[in-house]
């Protein structure tokens, strides 16, 4: 049986939002900072998204070297999202359906139409759990780190 209520946020993601319950939590594992490689058995599309997206997530500190699969099933699914668009693009959404004598009785709708809302669906929860999407980066707090350069952060309000 599955835990009660809703997941867990991770504390790296509490710790941007300057919540007080990141200093709480004590011992939760830690993954490895630097970026996971790009795994070869990605779509076309999966991987172009990768290398977009992996480094604007170590950009802001919620990636580890764990997460993976994680970012590999977005990718996946993203790709899977293009491709039933696509489609849809081409074909449009709906198609007439026709009796045993090739008479149109009504409209049926694609498969891929269903398949593009779900894909959808599982893109936005995975957009939320990596901060992806306009609401979710709201709840972040950044902090910005010092150059090193005075005159450079005086010019960015560092």
């Amino acid at each position: 049986m599955g835990s009660r209520g809703p997941a867990r946020t991770p504390t790296q993601i509490l710790k941007l939002r300057g919540s007080w319950l990141a200093n709480r939590r004590e011992g939760e594992p830690k993954g490895d900072p630097a970026a996971p490689h790009c795994p070869k058995w990605l779509r076309k599309e999966g991987k172009a998204l990768w290398k977009e997206i992996v480094p604007q997530l170590a950009a802001m500190g919620v990636l580890a070297r764990c997460d993976r699969n994680a970012i590999a099933r977005y990718c996946q699914t993203f790709a899977k999202w293009r491709e039933a668009e696509e489609f849809l693009k081409e074909h449009g959404a709906v198609y007439p359906e026709k009796d045993s004598q090739g008479r149109p009785i009504g409209l049926k709708e694609y498969p891929q139409a269903a398949q593009a809302v779900r894909f959808a669906e599982q893109l936005l929860r995975l957009e939320r759990e990596f901060g992806l999407t306009p609401s979710a980066r709201s709840n972040l707090v950044v902090t910005r780190k010092d150059s090193g350069d005075p005159a450079k952060d005086r010019y960015f309000g560092r």
